[in-house]
This record gives structure tokens, sequence and C-alpha cells, in this order.
């Protein structure tokens, strides 16, 4: 009776460590770094005044949850909360996970999906736009307030990426003064 209940006792603590080991009670498993977005997206990043752009979010939380194009609802698999409501649907809340994301990643895999997973590619139902308007809306579930700063590589104020993006704008080109008119003629 004694080896039954240690063989038992083992079971289950070696079932408890597996847990763990794989990540516990997440489902996504562990949180390891995805794959770098590809030369043709590596350099793409939002408008840095989108971060902050209250319209934009909007627009995107209309993409997101279907409204604006019916054939596009992110919601329907990644639920209109960021939680997944069908397995296999990444948890955008989990900010320790998608701090690992650049706006470039996000953006690249909204637009040509994910191999051997039910995420398909939007890019022929969604413009470029679009497509950044999707991302501020699902970085708000876990990254509310934050934006992608490209030259620091990282996750940072939104309102300082905004500001910054403003001060480096170019300013409007003086418009050219008409050419003057030849004398005497």
């Amino acid at each position: 009776m004694k080896q039954a209940t240690a063989t038992q006792l083992a079971v289950v603590l070696g079932m408890g460590l597996f847990l763990v080991a794989c990540g516990g009670g997440d489902k996504e498993g562990l949180i390891v770094p995805p794959m770098p977005a590809p030369a043709e997206y590596a350099e793409k990043h939002m408008p840095a005044d989108w971060w902050t752009d209250a319209a934009k979010l909007e627009e995107g939380r209309k993409l997101f949850i279907g409204e604006t194009n019916p054939d596009v609802n992110c919601a329907s698999c990644h639920g209109k909360d960021g939680k997944p409501v069908k397995a296999g649907a990444r948890d955008f809340r989990n900010g320790e996970r998608m701090k690992l994301y650049s706006d470039s990643v996000w953006f690249w895999r909204i637009a040509e999906g994910v191999p051997n997973t039910k995420m398909k590619a939007w890019k022929s139902k969604l413009s470029e736009e679009d497509r950044w308007k999707i991302v501020l809306f699902e970085r708000n579930f876990g990254l509310a307030g934050k934006g992608w700063d490209p030259e620091k590589h990282a996750w940072v104020d939104a309102a300082s990426i905004s500001a910054a993006g403003a001060a480096a704008a170019p300013a409007a080109a003086p418009a050219e003064a008409p050419a003057a008119a030849p004398a005497g003629k």
C-alpha cells in the first residue's frame, strides 16, 4: 500500500513540475522572443504621432471588432478585451509576452499571418494604414500608454515618442514666391 502511495505522489509531483516548466496555467506556454520581422517589414514602424492619437485608436478598435470591415474581425479569435476566445489565439493582455514584439513584428504578423496556426494573412483585406491602426489598438490590452521606440528597440512611454516625432518632423517649406516679370516688357 505504501508503494502505491509513493508512486502516486511521485506522479503528481512530476506532473506539477512539468506544468511549471511549461509555463504553468498560461495556455500559450513559455514566454520566448518571437522571430524578428523579415527585411521587408523590419524597418516599418508606427507613425510616431499615432501612439497618442485617440481617433486612430478608435478606428483601430472598430477594425479589431469587425465594425469597419465585417470580413476582418480580430475579436472573433482574440476576444473584444484581448482575452482569447479560440484555442491558439495570442493573449494580448500578457504584457510580459507582448513587450517582446516590436511594432514591426506585430505589423508583419497581421499582414502575413502566422504559419502553422489559424492566424491568417490580412494584407489583402486591410490597407497598411488599417493594419497599423489594429497594432495601435491591440497594444492597448497589455501595453497601454506605451509605444515602440525604434531607436531604443523598446516599448516606452507613448507621449515621449509622439513628442519626439513632432519635434523631429521637418517644417513645411515656405511657398516659393512667384518669379518676377521681366522689366520693360
